[in-house]
């Protein structure tokens, strides 16, 4: 049960909001059968954008990342489910929209790194620091879905 009950921290970036893609987003992860258990609109600080990025800021496009995240609203999500990880960057597709495969997020929405629309936890350690960085414990909601048992055996 606990490899069911990973979590990954997924933020749909300034320009999938402003292109109104956050709903597509969501209808993939729920159809494949992932459990949303947290969800807010923000426009996220410099502060939390310079500590969620910590760990690229001596590359060059750190100032450009930051600026570029503070630049709108952020819908940032915890979602659950076994592997939710590493299937997650799966279906997020390639860092380079130019690398990634039709059929992933970033495959088929965008077309430049510099506006790739969503983020997604590359480990297990940096989804549990990103999602406490992101959400305070109480806004994480613990529950059963109804298709728990249509999904899992």
């Amino acid at each position: 049960m606990a490899g069911i009950q990973e979590r990954t921290f997924i933020a749909v970036k300034p320009d999938g909001v402003q292109r109104g893609l956050i709903g597509d987003i969501v209808k993939r992860f729920e159809q494949k059968g992932f459990k949303l258990v947290a969800m807010k609109l923000l426009h996220a600080s410099e502060d939390l954008l310079k500590e969620h990025y910590v760990e690229l800021k001596d590359k060059p496009f750190y100032p450009g990342l930051v600026k570029y995240m503070n630049s709108g609203p952020v819908a940032a999500m915890v979602w659950e489910g076994l592997n939710v990880v590493k299937t997650g960057r799966v279906m997020l597709g390639e860092t380079n929209p130019a690398d990634s495969k039709p059929g992933s997020i970033r495959g088929d929405f965008c077309i430049q790194v510099g506006r790739n629309i969503i983020h997604g936890s590359d480990s297990v350690e940096s989804a549990k620091r990103e999602i406490n960085l992101w959400f305070k414990p109480e806004e994480l909601v613990t529950y059963k879905s109804c298709a728990h048992d249509w999904i899992y055996e």
